[in-house]
């Protein structure tokens, strides 16, 4: 008698590679994804953030996110990630480039790398970018993070344009993101230089609840946020050599610079007062 033949059952497909819970930059998706509802209520309830062209964010590929500075604490960068991964058709992350000396200080450098931030610094943000990864750049620095109250919504001189170069020599577009609100969460009255020195920081800025209040004097106001997305700026028909050319990057820096001014003046008139 002829053996039966076998049939031989289809066999399960193998599971897909895990990926690494960290990249190589410390960050942590999945502790990301926990933070969440914690950003989202501070994005629709305490600050009321309403999100203007978000869909000029790219769905994919690389991206340079270049905004006005606001706060020594980086309120405005949580704020606009998460206009991107809640508003946005396509949510994503974005990587923010943050000043070195917040990676100094102990329990926030490792907060800050788990949650996708890095080191303010061209070469993590051209291997990001050469990723097809979104990252965001404050280029006034720490000077707008502590500018004065009575000069708010002013945008300072974006210093050499070293965001300029590394979107050219990346071919990244560039999508200017003007923020209204961030000025009023810690209004800088003046600052304490002698004390910024003592503790190692960039600037001590005083405000009318801190130091006053100790640690309640840290509590960001509830000022009402506007955030507009402006269209990407397609760089495309520069080289990458050019981006060697001085010149050039500070004329193409200050239009940046320029059309960021101008949104902000476009949204001031929106609100009727700084909370409402």
């Amino acid at each position: 008698m002829a053996r039966p033949l076998r049939v031989l059952q289809d066999q399960p497909p193998e599971p897909p590679p895990k990926l690494p819970r960290l990249d190589d930059f410390g960050f942590d998706r999945e502790f990301t994804k926990l933070l969440e509802p914690v950003a989202e209520w501070f994005y629709r309830t305490y600050w009321r953030v309403e999100a203007i062209g978000v869909e000029n964010v790219p769905a994919t590929g690389r991206g340079l996110l270049v905004a006005n500075h606001a706060g020594v604490i980086p309120w405005d960068g949580a704020m606009i990630r998460t206009a991107i991964t809640a508003d946005h058709p396509h949510p994503r992350h974005a990587r923010m480039l943050v000043a070195d000396w917040a990676f100094k200080l102990p329990f926030l450098s490792e907060f800050l790398l788990k949650t996708g931030n890095v080191v303010a610094h061209p070469d993590n943000a051209t291997t990001l970018l050469e990723r097809d990864e979104l990252v965001g750049v404050f280029p006034e620095g720490i000077k707008g993070a502590s500018k004065l109250y009575r000069d708010r919504y002013r945008v300072r001189r974006f210093g050499r344009g070293g965001f300029m170069q590394v979107a050219m020599r990346t071919r990244s577009p560039i999508i200017p993101v003007a923020v209204v609100g961030s000025e009023e969460v810690h209004p800088v009255i003046f600052e304490v230089p002698v004390l910024a020195d003592l503790f190692g920081i960039p600037a001590f800025p005083v405000t009318p609840t801190w130091p006053w209040l100790g640690l309640l004097g840290a509590v960001p106001l509830p000022s009402k946020w506007l955030i507009a997305f402006g269209e990407p700026i397609d760089l495309s028909g520069y080289s990458p050599a050019m981006a060697s050319d001085p010149g050039l990057v500070l004329e193409l820096s200050e239009r940046v610079r320029s059309q960021i001014q101008a949104r902000l003046f476009d949204l001031l008139p929106r609100r009727q007062t700084p909370f409402y």
